[in-house]
């Protein structure tokens, strides 16, 4: 099979689908592996590298979609690259699609076969997007004590506060994959944390696990209690392939102290916010209810080198088992793939999305 790997073209995005030792292996088992120049340099993986892993450099993004059966990227492909897709053609990466109609729409009429990183479910886990929850969790708190300095319209807190200065609070909405790693970090600083949560089970796991942190059953009415109170408050609420659930409302919002911050790792999906909507590295903050909003769509872009480790860790078997088997066949040996399927032969495929936006399946 012709395996493509062209570079990301999304603001700030640096990550590559596809390391060269990857690529290597691929070769190895008899595929193709074209690389577009210069896709993997921003997360420090030169073409030389890729060359000398017997990949061939494709000059431009055109060429790659043009040749290649199988796309591999880092995110949703953007308007320019739309056109190129192809009925028959594979493409492989995160699309979050219910966030978005017309990239739905789009990727239903390109009649390809479009898997989702993201919908990949193995014993009720996301194992293609736990990865990318790790670094976002881990740096929702470094964004939010950052720009919790008053030289950045913050309130001037320090999360860990100092000896005879008591820390910052900082709120945490689900404790899934990026919920404990924001949980984990803002307990190193030293920040009185809090983490809501709805699955009874989980927090019992959370208790154990995280010692200093307090657990609190999720709804509108705890939230609304401790939102006067919060310094940092990160959204962190997962729906498998589904649009975020909005947990905060303007009005709650507006509860918050001026200064503090919400960072709503979950604007993939669309935001747990009523009040956010999606930022870049260039711009990555806004101020709505006098409350400062990061609301990246790629965090983990942000630090390229280990979240394309991290992402093709766990990506390579499943592009491994479709470039030798082909969707169908790989399917059949491996169940767990079929969830990840969101659209084939102009269709929806998964239930999430379709009713996302409601449309048939």
């Amino acid at each position: 099979m012709i395996i493509g790997v062209p570079k990301e073209i999304k603001e700030q995005e640096y990550r590559v689908a596809l390391l060269p030792s990857g690529a290597y292996q691929l070769i190895k088992r008899g595929h193709v592996v074209l690389v577009e120049t210069g896709a993997g340099v921003g997360a420090g993986y030169p073409d030389a590298e890729y060359q000398a892993a017997g990949a061939k450099l494709v000059g431009t993004h055109e060429e790659v979609f043009a040749k290649a059966d199988l796309i591999i990227k880092v995110k949703e492909p953007l308007s320019t690259e739309l056109p190129l897709l192809r009925p028959g053609q594979i493409l492989f990466t995160y699309l979050h699609l219910a966030a978005s109609k017309p990239l739905t729409d789009a990727l239903l009429k390109s009649g390809a076969t479009c898997i989702a990183y993201e919908t990949i479910e193995v014993n009720r886990r996301l194992p293609l997007l736990e990865p990318m929850s790790e670094i976002a969790g881990r740096m929702s708190v470094l964004v939010g004590g950052y720009f919790l300095a008053k030289h950045f319209g913050g309130s001037g807190t320090l999360l860990g506060g100092v000896p005879g200065v008591l820390p910052g609070k900082v709120v945490v909405l689900g404790g899934g994959a990026a919920g404990v790693n924001a949980a984990r970090m803002a307990q190193g600083l030293g920040a009185d944390v809090t983490i809501l949560e709805v699955d009874l089970e989980r927090m019992r796991f959370l208790d154990i696990t995280l010692h200093t942190a307090h657990t609190l059953f999720s709804s509108e009415a705890h939230l609304s209690d401790l939102l006067p109170t919060v310094d940092l408050l990160i959204g962190a609420v997962l729906v498998p392939g589904a649009k975020a659930p909005k947990l905060i409302s303007r009005e709650m919002l507006r509860r918050m102290r001026r200064g503090s911050v919400l960072v709503d790792i979950a604007i993939d999906q669309g935001g747990c916010a009523e009040t956010s909507r999606a930022t870049t590295h260039h711009n990555p903050v806004y101020v709505e209810e006098g409350v400062t909003h990061y609301c990246v769509a790629n965090m983990p872009g942000a630090y390229a080198r280990t979240a394309t480790q991290a992402l093709t860790n766990v990506t390579y078997r499943y592009l491994e088992m479709l470039a030798d088997h082909g969707v169908d066949e790989a399917c059949a040996k491996f169940p767990a793939l079929i969830g990840g399927i969101n659209i084939r032969d102009g269709k929806i495929t998964y239930k999430a999305v379709a009713e996302a936006h409601g449309l048939p399946m």
